[in-house]
């Protein structure tokens, strides 16, 4: 079996004309990442990553360790020192200025190249932040051509005008974008007032083009609720990447007007339209479209399938249990068995071991008896 090597942090520092100094990241990259693959992966920019990077980065490991949300390059900017000058705006225009315009031109004119030069960084980008750095995130959309595609805005401090401003920016937005926002019941309450009153504002925008979730959370601050909005909003932004449930299987995947096959294929082809990068095949999808067939007495699409699996899935088990499963399915038994008996030398699966395999073979030497 291959060997899950551990997400780690790496702390790299990164000279900025912009900012007339340096700055302090913390970077983790996904588990087995290979900077020699071609393969792209989302980017998450953590401002305030003194204390931000942490929750997120390690929500963004667990996640995508059991296959919900795609593996991701998690970059943290450390503030603690430099947050209020970092996220400065004028007073008349509320915009930002001085060491805020030039920490404005930071992260587009030298962070994320800077990233993108080192790491197989994807175009599909989210940033996240905490009271005013999850007002200053904002700012980012009001660029013609937006740097991110999702924003988390955790408890935002909003200048003034900003929530009227968004409003009409979110209405002609042409990129589809996500954005999520949180408070809570015990949040400072000139800021949860706030939000609540954005809340009502943001609900209002008529976009096809923009995704919205908000969460107002019983029992917890203005920090408990980061722990609880990150995970809330890591589902949001990435459902349609999500494994097919037994929801999506029973009102979709069932009642798909073509075959079970296609339903997999459209699905994969629409996140890599949606996201921009490819969606690995997993092994839970596997199972529902191979129960689909079977539930369907779809032969061509199990056909198709264990054409699938056997080249995403060469070494695996999964690759003679489904062609198995096909042989078996049409008769050709002998043809199962062997196939079974074959996959006796491969590496066992999330789901598929050796004891599965035996079984198999038992069965179909009955058969064949």
């Amino acid at each position: 079996m291959s060997v899950q090597l551990p997400a780690q942090a790496i702390y790299k520092t990164i000279d900025s004309y912009k900012l007339e100094g340096t700055r302090e990241l913390k970077i983790q990259l996904p588990r087995n990442y290979n900077p020699e693959d071609k393969r792209s992966y989302p980017l998450i920019i953590v401002l305030d990553g003194d204390y931000l990077f942490e929750p997120v980065a390690g929500n963004i490991d667990y996640q995508s360790y059991w296959e919900d949300i795609p593996d991701c390059i998690v970059v943290g900017i450390n503030q603690a020192s430099s947050r209020v000058d970092d996220f400065y705006y004028d007073e008349e225009t509320y915009f930002p200025s001085h060491n805020g315009a030039a920490f404005y031109e930071f992260m587009a004119a030298e962070l994320l190249p800077f990233i993108e030069d080192q790491y197989n960084a994807s175009n599909f980008r989210i940033v996240v932040g905490h009271d005013l750095s999850a007002n200053f995130i904002n700012y980012y959309m009001f660029k013609d051509d937006p740097i991110f595609r999702a924003y988390v805005t955790l408890s935002p401090d909003f200048a003034p005008e900003m929530v009227n401003r968004l409003q009409q920016r979110m209405n002609i937005l042409t990129d589809e974008t996500f954005y999520y926002m949180a408070t809570a019941d015990a949040d400072i309450k000139a800021i949860r007032a706030s939000v609540v009153e954005a809340d009502a504002v943001i609900k209002t925008v008529e976009n096809e083009k923009f995704h919205y979730k908000f969460d107002e959370f019983k029992d917890a601050n203005h920090y408990s609720l980061v722990g609880r909005g990150i995970p809330k909003a890591l589902n949001q932004i990435f459902t349609l990447f999500k494994p097919i449930n037994a929801k999506e299987y029973k009102e979709q995947v069932l009642t798909y007007e073509g075959t079970p096959f296609e339903y997999l294929m459209k699905k994969y082809a629409d996140i890599e339209r949606f996201y921009g990068f490819e969606k690995k095949l997993i092994e839970n999808d596997v199972r529902a479209i191979a129960a689909a067939s079977n539930k369907k007495g779809d032969v061509e699409s199990l056909k198709e399938l264990s054409k699938l699996v056997n080249k995403h899935f060469s070494k695996s088990m999964l690759s003679a249990y489904y062609s198995g499963m096909y042989n078996e399915k049409i008769g050709n038994f002998k043809r199962a068995l062997q196939r079974y008996k074959s996959g006796l030398l491969l590496e066992p699966s999330q789901t598929v071991d050796k004891e599965i395999m035996l079984d198999k073979m038992y069965e179909i030497q009955e058969k064949i008896k």
